[in-house]
């Protein structure tokens, strides 16, 4: 029901900043929790983003608390991830997913739409 796919993946020094976006169709985008995970080869999907639909609150993974922003422009159905100070170790494929609700918003499993994934490489 809901179609998801993100851009604005790329190679930066670390230090150096992206955007990424999610773009959003198939359901009243309004009415969905977004979120943003990332994986690295061998690495659980990691939680590092997510913005309520209600009233726009988020929360953020430890990792990046001060250095990424998450946001939401429901006029053009799109979700971005700011991503400021980066650093190697945030190297991975980064992921935005979808969910009618807040339940375990920080686990991927309770999300029910994908992506199809944007890599984002941090160099020293």
């Amino acid at each position: 029901q809901v179609q998801l796919v993100e851009s604005g993946g790329g190679l930066v020094q670390a230090g150096g900043s992206l955007r990424l976006s999610c773009a959003a169709s198939g359901r009243t985008f309004s009415n969905l929790v977004m979120g943003w995970f990332r994986q690295a080869p061998g690495k659980e999907r990691e939680f590092i983003a997510v913005i309520n639909y209600s009233d726009s609150s988020t929360y953020y993974a430890d990792s990046v608390k001060g250095r990424f922003t998450i946001s939401r422009d429901n006029a053009k159905n799109t979700v971005y991830l700011q991503m400021n100070s980066l650093k190697p170790e945030d190297t991975a494929v980064y992921l935005c997913a979808a969910n009618p609700t807040l339940a375990r918003w920080a686990e991927a499993r309770s999300y029910g739409y994908w992506g199809q994934g944007t890599q984002v490489t941090v160099s020293s």
